[in-house]
Formats: structure tokens, sequence, C-alpha cells
């Protein structure tokens, strides 16, 4: 345990200290390749056009690093190992840094430049709940999911997160046949299911508890389904909820109207989500941390 806290401080720390570097390596143009090699070797109906075709396209990378993983557990009291499950966590942690993209929305001087900005973020327009929902989505997808899996399984659960969510959610899906991009659309969702009940638990006890619970029950997030966007909809309730408090908390100070809105600046809630993301990830940091003490205790 006290390895994979290691590991992940490191992963984050280089991803900020040289987040140029972090874009030249991040590139997944050989799963692109290999998507196409399959469909090119497997025309007809078959495994490959099926549902669970999507099998064929992760199980081999996916081998390699698990054999990696076993192999170099032992090696230099584990220093080997260690390296390598930074390497694996750095390579899928992203691709795109999300705080990076955030301040690019924000930092934004004309309409169209932050359009171009919001899109890179994710989001499908420039309003509010579109930002924020682009925040909760990026969080989930960029780093949390890539975490949770990394925690669980180690380097292969990083990277099958990645995969998955490539294919399932990403500019390769449409490289799949109709089939195989159905059934990794399924198992991106599955993977992204308990990441985002742990996410929103999170966000619980780090923002408004009473406003994110009542947003988990309303949409769906109290049942297994994979579907259900509770996530987004905690996330929105939550940052409605600051938002609305550090108003009011400017009206208690004799604040006026147009004094408000300078000081909370331009899409506070942008911020607000981005800031509640941060949180979420540090409570998520402190967890483990827990873990790990407690493991030396014992």
């Amino acid at each position: 345990m006290a390895i994979t806290l290691i590991a992940v401080v490191v992963a984050l720390a280089l991803g900020h200290a040289a987040p140029g570097f972090a874009r030249s390596v991040r590139g997944y143009g050989w799963f692109a390749g290999w998507l196409r090699w399959l469909d090119e070797r497997f025309p007809e109906d078959g495994f490959w056009r099926g549902r669970y075709g999507i099998v064929l396209a992760l199980a081999p990378p996916l081998l390699v690093v698990l054999l990696f993983q076993f192999a170099l557990d032992e090696p230099l009291l584990g220093f080997a190992g260690l390296v390598f499950a930074i390497a694996v966590l750095f390579y899928a942690w992203g691709p795109r840094d999300l705080d990076v993209d955030v301040d690019a929305v924000l930092a934004a001087d004309d309409p169209a430049a932050r359009r171009d900005a919001a899109a890179r973020l994710g989001a499908e327009s420039t309003d509010a709940p579109a930002l924020v929902t682009a925040v909760m989505r990026g969080a989930q997808r960029r780093w949390f999911g890539v975490l949770f899996w990394f925690l669980l399984l180690g380097p292969f659960g990083a990277l099958l997160y990645r995969l998955a969510q490539l294919a399932g959610d990403g500019e390769a899906t449409a490289l799949l046949p109709a089939a195989t991009a159905s059934g990794a659309r399924w198992l991106h969702a599955l993977l992204d299911w308990p990441v985002a009940q742990l996410m929103t638990l999170a966000m619980a006890l780090v923002g408004n508890f009473d406003t994110v619970v009542g947003a988990w029950k309303e949409h769906g997030g109290a049942g297994f389904d994979l579907e259900a966007g509770f996530l987004v909809a905690a996330g929105r309730a939550s940052v409605r909820a600051e938002v609305a408090e550090d108003v009011r908390d400017y009206v208690e100070e004799g604040v006026s109207g147009t004094a408000i809105a300078v000081r909370m600046g331009e899409l506070p809630e942008l911020r607000d989500a981005m800031g509640l993301a941060w949180r979420i990830l540090l409570l998520w940091m402190a967890v483990l941390a827990l873990f790990v003490l407690a493991g030396w205790v014992a």
C-alpha cells in the first residue's frame, strides 16, 4: 500500500512539474492502429464484431502489463515494480490536464477563444451547467477512474480503465464495429460506476452534504443503474449551493450586487467545480494515507 501511495504522489507531481513532457508521452495512436488492424483482420461477422469483441482489443496490451507487474514485484526490493507502476499511472493519467483546460477557459479573452477552450475541456457550450458537467466528467475520466482502478489492481487496472474509456467514450470508439462499440461503452460504464459512487460520497463530505445526497438519490444513485447521472447532478447541485452561499456571505457583509459580481469574477461556477474536484482528490489521498499508516501500525 505504501508503494501505491508513493506511485500516486510521484505520478501526480511529474504531471504538474512537466506538463509538456506529459502531453508528449500520453499518446494512444498505437491503440487506434491496433483497432484498425483488428477490424481489417476480421472483416466478417464473428467474435470481434460482437458485443464482447472489445476483449480482443484489450487483452494483449493488458496481459503484457500484467506480466511485467508480477515479474517486477520483488526485484530490487520492489523498486523496479515501483518505477513501473509510476510509469503506467503517469501514462494513463489525463491524457489532458484538467486544471490546465479549466484555466484556459477562465483565461480566454473573447467568446471564440472561450468556446474553443470549453471544447477542449469537453463542454458542449460555455454556460455554467455545461462547464460544471465537463469538470465532473473530466475529473472522473481523467483522474479518479484511473486512480481507483490503479489502487485496486495496480498498473493493470490503470491501463484497463484508460483503454476502456478510449474505446467506450473516446476517439477510438469510431474505429469499432457497432456491436463492439456497444460492448466497450458498457464496460466503460461498469468501470465508472464505483468511481462515481465514491466521488459522490467524497463530494458529500467535502461539500454540502444534504444537497449532494439529495441529488444522488433523485438521480438514481441508490440503484445499480450504469446510465444514472447522479455524479453530474450532485456536482451541479453542490456548486450551485456553494455559489449561493458565497453570494449570501457577500450580501451579509453589505456588498452591493455589482461589487459581488466583480469579487466573484467570471464563471464562478467553473472555479468552484474545479475546487470541488481538487478537494475530492485530496480526500481520496488522505484516506489512502490513513490506510498506509494503519498498515504500518499493524
